[in-house]
């Protein structure tokens, strides 16, 4: 009877979560919304945004050193045995004793005491203070520079998915053409018009073209994979993709000052100024340690001793005092100087680095541009290509049906305009995959994406 009630148990939950998965609509996207949720789930992106806070939260902790520091002390301390000094016993009246120990102090004793420190001069805790603020910009554009990345990648999947998209309608099409001729083919081997040899050729054609349709399909359900995975999906989140893969020229007035762009706006290339300043502070906080540092202090204390505890009736004194301290470090052993020369390096280090990413987004800018011209170029060819070859296609298929054509002059067509029509939506592809890409150089996201900053 258990047995049987835990498997009703089971199968009635079982039905409830496929009822429930089948209730789950599809995820709907447009590139804005995939750009837009991945803004607000990728995990690398969500990382690079807590970096972001801590930089804050350690301009706040540079500027507490600057600040007054105050602290409380409490102590109470019972003497089990109290300590002892010892006195000739001639001094105390007993000459018969060379020696003779004497206890002091109270048996309870206890104070209290505030202790407030300022700091009036520390070189390297001023200076900490500006390159906690540089630091903290730096980490803003590397969160910055990482909402770029996210869109682009999210931009490039979304036209990756169009493009295979595109590709399983053009496949299913052509697909559906060469089924089409194949039955006009036999129709017209039966009234003896072609050959078996037309026939048999028809055929292999449609056989041949069946695996290219079911691959088209694969590769669409593995772009919407890299999709889901670029937008924090869900693995079992079904997505439906809305829009087409339209060409969409690039601004022309962007497109020419491109690299100037780049060397201002880009984000690894603020980020490594920003290293740059930030080590020009660690040089100064390190020569800094050769200056003195001087605080004022101050404290006001409370103590008292009994013998007897009563708290009823404390006899506590009071003492106060206030001050000021200077700290210098006269020999370290060459310390500083090994620090100073080492800040000095990584300076050079940095700038060898800036100079080298420099020139890499100059050279990616000029390839990108280049890619974007010549898929432009592909683009305004290929439109012309796949007219003339739906025009070649009809007039073969009409020549075939007249007799004055072969099958194999027909499969020639078919195979052309299909790869007519491969190579424009690949141009188009590579148009648009290459504008995200010269976006990420420049620094650039596009405004409808920062929407989801505000959800």
């Amino acid at each position: 009877m258990i047995k049987k009630t835990v498997m009703f148990v089971s199968f009635s939950l079982l039905l409830l979560v496929s009822a429930l998965n089948a209730q789950t609509p599809p995820l709907r996207l447009t590139i804005e919304k995939a750009v837009q949720m991945a803004l607000r789930n990728n995990p690398d992106l969500q990382a690079s945004r807590l970096e972001m806070e801590k930089a804050h939260e350690r301009v706040n902790e540079a500027w507490s050193n600057t600040m007054p520091s105050i602290g409380l002390t409490a102590q109470y301390s019972n003497a089990l045995k109290k300590p002892v000094f010892f006195l000739p016993g001639s001094f105390i009246g007993q000459p018969q004793l060379d020696i003779v120990p004497i206890e002091v102090g109270s048996t309870h004793s206890m104070s209290l005491s505030v202790t407030a420190t300022q700091m009036l001069f520390n070189g390297a805790v001023f200076i900490g203070v500006g390159a906690a603020s540089i630091y903290s910009q730096a980490a803003e554009e590397l969160y910055r520079g990482k909402q770029v990345e996210t869109a682009t990648k999210v931009r490039k999947a979304f036209y990756a998915v169009l493009l295979a998209t595109e590709a399983v309608a053009m496949m299913q099409s052509t697909l559906a053409n060469v089924e089409k001729n194949l039955e006009n083919v036999r129709l017209m081997q039966k009234q003896g018009i072609v050959s078996d040899y037309d026939e048999l050729r028809a055929q292999v054609g449609v056989d041949n073209f069946r695996p290219l349709v079911i691959q088209s399909e694969t590769n669409r359900t593995l772009s919407i994979d890299g999709l889901r995975a670029a937008i924090g999906a869900q693995t079992g989140d079904e997505i439906e993709i809305e829009g087409s893969l339209t060409f969409a020229e690039y601004d022309s007035g962007i497109l020419a000052n491109a690299e100037q762009a780049a060397m201002e706006s880009n984000s690894n290339l603020q980020a490594l100024r920003y290293q740059r300043e930030v080590n020009d502070k660690f040089l100064s906080v390190e020569r800094s340690n050769f200056l003195p540092t001087i605080a004022a202090f101050g404290n006001y204390q409370y103590q008292g001793q009994q013998n007897k505890l009563d708290l009823g009736n404390l006899n506590l004194v009071t003492t106060s005092m206030v001050g000021l301290s200077l700290t210098m470090n006269l020999f370290q052993g060459f310390q500083t100087n090994a620090r100073v020369d080492q800040a000095k390096l990584e300076i050079r280090k940095t700038e060898a680095q800036l100079v080298s990413a420099e020139n890499g987004i100059k050279t990616a800018v000029h390839s990108v541009v280049g890619t974007l011209k010549q898929a432009r170029k592909r683009v305004e060819v290929q439109e012309k290509t796949v007219e003339q070859a739906e025009r070649g296609y009809r007039i073969v298929t009409t020549r075939f049906s007249s007799g004055s054509a072969t099958q194999l002059d027909v499969n020639d067509a078919q195979n052309a305009l299909m790869q007519a029509k491969v190579n424009r939506i690949q141009a188009i592809y590579d148009y648009l995959a290459a504008s995200a890409d010269l976006d990420q150089l420049m620094g650039r996201l596009p405004s409808w994406a920062m929407k989801s900053e505000q959800q």
